[in-house]
């Protein structure tokens, strides 16, 4: 039995990368039903795919659920992110497919939100390009790192844990980045008369109060397996740390995870299919 919402905001999938949680995206796919979904950035790593292929089936087979639903009725509104912003020239119709920069979302109970991805107003992404790129090396480092730690974790009976989230927060919270980054997204949606913003970028998912604004972060599929969702009286809830089984699978034990080459899903997801 699927549950039915108004809307779903996912981000932050990172198709292209081992880090990616495709699994458990197809899910919540497959179990969670919407009149629309939001797509809001970094959906497909360019980034990744410039320095190596890596495109196992499952990848593909996300690709392939999103059009299904756009094919039976559900309005999907892609909103591209830093990391695939090689799509970012493709704005417009295509069929059930909406390409956007950014969105005005009217909730059921007739809120105004605006929704983006984030990277706009981060100035290590815009301004010092090169240090983002090397900071997104050592992110990936670290999420290899998480699959033997939670080896050994899962042998002595404890839960699963991540290196790379638990890095984050301490150093990005030392320099205060991801506060500054959420009042900067705050600041920025008054500026389009809304109510609240809803982003991605910076996977940490969240659900806060900002000012007069509200803020919704919808997290990622990286780590924390996130979404936000709308009912049909306009409550927006978030779901974290969904499927929390695909989280114990190592890489090395998922099948046809072989380097590939580039599947013309991509081309077609552009295309509308």
């Amino acid at each position: 039995m699927s549950h039915q919402f108004r809307t779903g905001w996912i981000s932050d999938v990172h198709l292209g990368t081992k880090g990616s949680n495709a699994g458990a995206l197809l899910d919540f796919l497959r179990d969670y039903e919407f009149q629309t979904l939001y797509i809001v950035g970094d959906f497909i790593d360019g980034w990744k795919l410039k320095r190596g292929i890596f495109w196992p089936q499952q990848h593909s087979d996300v690709i392939q659920k999103v059009m299904r639903k756009g094919r039976k009725g559900t309005k999907i509104i892609y909103i591209p992110g830093n990391h695939d912003e090689f799509i970012s020239g493709f704005l417009g119709i295509y069929g059930a497919i909406t390409m956007k920069k950014n969105d005005i979302h009217v909730t059921a109970d007739g809120r105004r939100l605006l929704v983006m991805h984030g990277h706009e107003l981060d100035t290590v992404v815009q301004n010092i390009r090169w240090l983002a790129f090397l900071g997104d090396v050592g992110y990936e480092f670290l999420l290899k790192t998480n699959q033997p730690l939670n080896w050994f974790r899962r042998h002595f009976g404890l839960g699963y844990w991540s290196l790379s989230s638990y890095a984050k927060r301490r150093i990005k919270n030392a320099v205060s980045f991801i506060g500054k980054f959420e009042e900067a997204v705050a600041r920025y949606a008054t500026d389009y008369k809304v109510t609240g913003v809803v982003c991605g970028h910076i996977h940490c998912p969240v659900i806060r109060k900002i000012g007069d604004i509200d803020y919704y972060n919808s997290g990622d599929w990286v780590e924390s397996s996130s979404a936000l969702v709308e009912d049909f009286s306009g409550n927006i809830s978030l779901l974290t740390n969904l499927y929390p089984e695909h989280h114990r699978k190592s890489a090395s034990a998922r099948p046809a995870e072989a380097e590939e080459e580039m599947p013309a899903d991509i081309e077609e997801l552009a295309a509308g299919g």
